[in-house]
């Protein structure tokens, strides 16, 4: 049984903003999720909140979420440059799990936990409301077919949820390079009740705390655009 079956009608149903394909995974990364997971790894529970100072062994210290880190490059480059946060990242591909490990362990990085799972089930699951001060969505995947916008991480209903998971005053940073998503993510905030643009205009600057990947600094050489989009939870 699945929680997509009929028979389970205890567990929200939702679109999934990803394909679980079986991708490349280097024997190194293979290794460094058998052997760093245990020790920076959370494991999904479906009962069980994080307690973040508990998991940290910290006290009052900031949370943030990023969603999706990919390869983990820019995961390692913001958590190392802020070393009083409680730095948690959901991301659902093996390979890119068994880069972030490397990362953190070649670079001594000790405030990163990890979550290998669909992060809509570790919010709703897992994170306490109230509790996180900035989630970090960086270059989704933007499901460029009309027929899977539906796709899309950013929709009313997600933003609603996290918005409950949320500090007062808490941020959400979006970025990505296409276009049509960007507006997308923009229509969405703008008339979500529970968020506020901190920009003037509908996208911001680059934050400079948001370091430029290897594959936006191609993009931006090639004249290829990037949207960042700032808001707080009101």
């Amino acid at each position: 049984m699945t929680d997509q079956t009929p028979d389970n009608p205890f567990r929200d149903q939702h679109i999934k903003s990803f394909v679980k394909r079986r991708g490349h995974i280097s024997r190194a990364q293979e290794r460094a999720v058998e052997e760093g997971m245990p020790k920076w790894g959370i494991v999904y529970n479906s009962h069980m909140q994080i307690n973040f100072d508990q998991q940290w062994g910290t006290t009052g210290q900031p949370n943030w979420l990023e969603i999706g880190f990919g390869m983990g490059e820019t995961t390692a480059k913001i958590a190392k440059a802020h070393p009083q946060v409680n730095y948690l990242g959901v991301e659902i591909y093996t390979a890119g799990v068994g880069s972030l490990i490397k990362l953190i362990e070649e670079d001594g990085i000790p405030n990163v936990r990890i979550i290998s799972h669909d992060v809509v089930d570790v919010l709703r699951d897992m994170i306490p409301d109230n509790s996180l001060d900035k989630v970090l969505l960086y270059f989704p995947d933007p499901w460029r077919k009309a027929r899977h916008h539906k796709r899309r991480l950013i929709q009313p209903e997600f933003v609603a949820k996290l918005a409950k998971k949320m500090k007062p005053g808490g941020v959400l940073h979006c970025a990505t390079d296409w276009e049509n998503y960007a507006h997308h993510m923009h229509d969405v905030l703008s008339v979500a009740p529970d968020w506020q643009n901190l920009a003037d205009t509908p996208f911001a600057p680059r934050p400079d705390d948001r370091p430029l990947t290897k594959f936006e600094n191609r993009g931006l050489k090639l004249g290829h655009g990037v949207w960042d989009l700032l808001y707080r939870v009101r």
